[in-house]
């Protein structure tokens, strides 16, 4: 008997058997494929999870994909209902700071497999999740200008680090069983495919993580501009930064008990203020291309998925600020307009 690789295309309903209601339109034939070992906090999701699990057993042509193919996991992505989710696609940006936990330098296992699993949560989740890392754990350009490195030598060794970081992100989100891809600004086509746009888009549409690395290529470049740069390339429809601190404050938390967290902030009153949520360059591509920005504390448990999902968390950068939740566990959070204040760093 012929396989399913030759059988004639038929529906989405006449192949799978998920509970699920369908109409007509149709995909490419399912492939036999072992499940995805699930971990317990994904229980809630196991439609998706299936669908994954296909999406896995396609890995082999991705090199040869079509970009007017619509036969393919999307069809099938796109009838999981995220329930609950308030976005589609967002962009997440971890600076390396956050990758080296207490010790300041280097990686640390348990903080990378935090944020790995809660990437994972969110993406079987229903989210398309895309991921730009920092390299400030191991090497950051701009403090080592002058001390024997030009600037452009310095932030290109930066790069390196942030590939680095990329690379042990992608092995800890696979682990949690969430296919996933590293794309680089520049060509290291032995770890890492080079960034394409429409590609990567793709990847995101089958279900990956994506997680960029290399900046954007050039010196004098933030890994936050990176992101910005990035959410507008593939349509994210929101930036997120974890942070070491659960948002943007009046002063800087760490020194004043006292400080208060800003709920709502507006690109201008971040650019006027000079408060330190992106350098200027990211905020500006956010603001020019409509991208809100959520700053928030990623060693609270369960942030990152509540963040990704919609939930409110941090503050939030937008062209418009509403009136501010209050929060009881916060003292007074402000309206983002209202006075001068200091970044929580970044």
């Amino acid at each position: 008997m012929a396989t399913s690789l030759l059988a004639p295309r038929a529906t989405v309903a006449a192949r799978h058997s998920v509970g699920r209601q369908h109409v007509g339109r149709k995909c490419a034939p399912a492939r036999a494929v072992s499940r995805v070992a699930l971990r317990p906090w994904a229980a809630p999701v196991l439609r998706r999870e299936a669908v994954l699990a296909r999406a896995l057993s396609r890995d082999d042509d991705e090199d040869s994909f079509d970009e007017d193919d619509d036969t393919d996991i999307r069809c099938e992505l796109d009838r999981v209902p995220g329930d609950g989710n308030k976005y589609t696609r967002v962009m997440l940006k971890v600076s390396g700071e956050a990758l080296s936990g207490s010790s300041g330098f280097g990686i640390d296992p348990e903080v990378v497999q935090t944020i790995a699993r809660e990437v994972a949560e969110a993406s079987l989740a229903g989210v398309q999740v895309a991921v730009v890392v920092g390299g400030g754990n191991f090497f950051r350009g701009a403090q080592h200008e002058g001390k024997g490195l030009d600037r452009a030598s310095a932030d290109y060794m930066g790069m390196l680090a942030t590939v680095m970081n990329a690379i042990n992100l992608q092995a800890a989100v696979e682990s949690n069983g969430v296919p996933t891809r590293v794309m680089t600004a520049f060509s290291i086509q032995e770890v890492a495919e080079p960034y394409i746009r429409r590609r990567a888009i793709r990847h995101l549409e089958k279900g990956r993580v994506v997680i960029f690395g290399a900046g954007t290529g050039n010196p004098f470049f933030t890994t936050d501009t990176g992101a910005a740069l990035r959410a507008a390339e593939i349509g994210a429809q929101c930036v997120f930064k974890a942070t070491m601190v659960d948002g943007v404050y009046d002063s800087d938390p760490r020194r004043n008990p006292d400080a208060q967290l800003y709920e709502n902030l507006t690109y201008e009153t971040v650019q006027r203020l000079g408060l330190g949520v992106m350098d200027q360059t990211a905020i500006t591509l956010c603001q020019e291309n409509d991208i809100p920005v959520v700053v928030f504390n990623l060693n609270t448990q369960g942030n990152i998925v509540h963040a990704l999902r919609g939930g409110t968390v941090g503050t939030r950068v937008s062209s418009k600020v509403d009136a501010p939740q209050k929060n009881g566990a916060k003292k007074g959070a402000k309206r983002g307009n209202e006075q001068k204040g200091d970044a929580a760093k970044k």
